[in-house]
């Protein structure tokens, strides 16, 4: 059943606690759902088949989470803070964070403002181009994506990306004006100075193929302690529902 916490800002956050065992906090990507990005795809059942308890959650704008239109309301740091009030809400002092693409990415805002609360974290589709390259966080391309969605006539649309997050939006139940707002808010990366701070274990995941987010490796090598994994003949998009993905992740949750 879902449960709601509510932000600091009024809105009201829905999550999922299923299972016993010690949590794990679930933060999902870009335009999907606690419900399309793990439970869909199998992340409920090996979880809790491996001992686990999993705490997941849909960020605001997403899934059954309240859905403002303004883009002033979706700094990463704010959706950072949303994940405290949940874990809050569940009685959760500390616990793994496992983040897909923009879950990752609040996980880095999470790590910056709230390490005590987790022990360690893994990033899936957070890759090499958080720190160089193409980024969806460049604010030209935030707002070509971001008019895409809003597009009234998809053909327009030439650019593959913005042409992939229009197909994303376009699913049945998403709101592309929130979706929209949020892509607009997408907060710049942390510096490295910052991330080669972060003490904590962190496993990056990423499919060989995934151009959006590129290789895990050099992201990795950013952290003291970091550690990486690639799942073979995955993109952006299909990484997430692949065994090894999840497989790696249970084996860094025992390490």
């Amino acid at each position: 059943m879902t449960e709601f916490a509510t932000t600091t800002d009024g809105l009201r956050i829905a999550y999922d606690r299923v299972g016993e065992g010690p949590p794990v906090v679930l933060v999902h990507g870009f335009g999907s759902s606690r419900v399309q990005n793990w439970r869909s795809t199998g992340w409920y059942g090996s979880l809790t088949e491996a001992g686990y308890s999993v705490v997941a959650i849909d960020c605001r704008g997403h899934g059954e989470s309240d859905k403002p239109h303004d883009p002033l309301l979706y700094h990463h740091d704010r959706m950072a803070e949303d994940v405290v009030n949940v874990m809050d809400s569940a009685g959760i002092a500390s616990a793994p964070y496992i983040g897909y693409s923009m879950g990752g990415l609040i996980g880095l805002r999470f790590v910056a403002r709230f390490s005590d609360r987790l022990p360690r974290l893994m990033l899936g589709g957070v890759g090499e181009n958080y720190l160089t390259g193409p980024r969806v966080s460049d604010p030209e391309r935030r707002t070509m994506i971001a008019d895409a969605i809003l597009a009234e006539d998809k053909d327009s649309i030439t650019d593959p990306r913005a042409r992939m997050f229009r197909e994303f939006a376009d699913q049945p139940g998403k709101d592309r004006l929130a979706l929209a707002a949020c892509m607009r808010a997408m907060s710049p990366p942390l510096p490295r100075a910052t991330l080669q701070t972060f003490g904590l274990p962190i496993l990056v995941v990423c499919g060989d193929q995934d151009t959006v987010a590129g290789a895990s490796g050099p992201l990795a090598a950013i952290f003291p302690h970091g550690s990486a994994a690639i799942v073979p003949g995955r993109d952006h998009m299909s990484a997430v529902g692949a065994r090894p993905t999840r497989q790696a992740a249970i084996d860094f949750l025992k390490s």
